[in-house]
């Protein structure tokens, strides 16, 4: 099958995500194990769910990608911007579970979350939009 460079990389974002994510389900497991209660921190657990999810929301990605009719610079740039903001709340998971800081982000929530949880919101939504309306554009529905 031939895919384009920008869905390969989409490709590869999802699959080393979904990596990431089975790394995350032995940092879980291992917490659990040596928990007295037998559960991971709450932010290990989301990490751990959030990568298993956002990997299949990648895969999802790549295939607007490939089906876009966008140019590759402007599918490989949505893909990108998606992708970037997924990573990120991972990331912003996982820091919070290794340093034990919060159960819930949003009590107290620090100076930047509002400015970082609207740009994630447009950038996750506006680069997905862009390979929708690629979608659509190159479509053939109603022929």
């Amino acid at each position: 099958m031939d895919v384009g460079f920008d869905t390969e990389l989409a490709l590869l974002a999802a699959g080393l995500i979904f990596l990431l994510a089975l790394g995350l389900g032995v940092w879980k497991y291992r917490q659990m194990v040596t928990s007295e209660t037998h559960l991971a921190h709450p932010y290990v657990d989301i990490a751990h769910r959030s990568a298993l999810m956002y990997a299949f929301a990648t895969l999802l990605v790549a295939v607007f990608v490939e089906l876009s009719a966008w140019p590759t610079a402007v599918n490989l740039t949505a893909a990108a911007v998606v992708v970037m903001f997924f990573v990120g709340a991972i990331a912003s998971y996982i820091l919070h579970g290794a340093l034990r800081d919060t159960t819930n982000q949003f009590t107290h929530p620090t100076r930047g979350l509002r400015a970082a949880m609207v740009a994630l919101i447009v950038g996750e939504m506006g680069g997905f939009g862009v390979l929708l309306a690629g979608f659509v554009w190159g479509g053939s529905f109603g022929a």
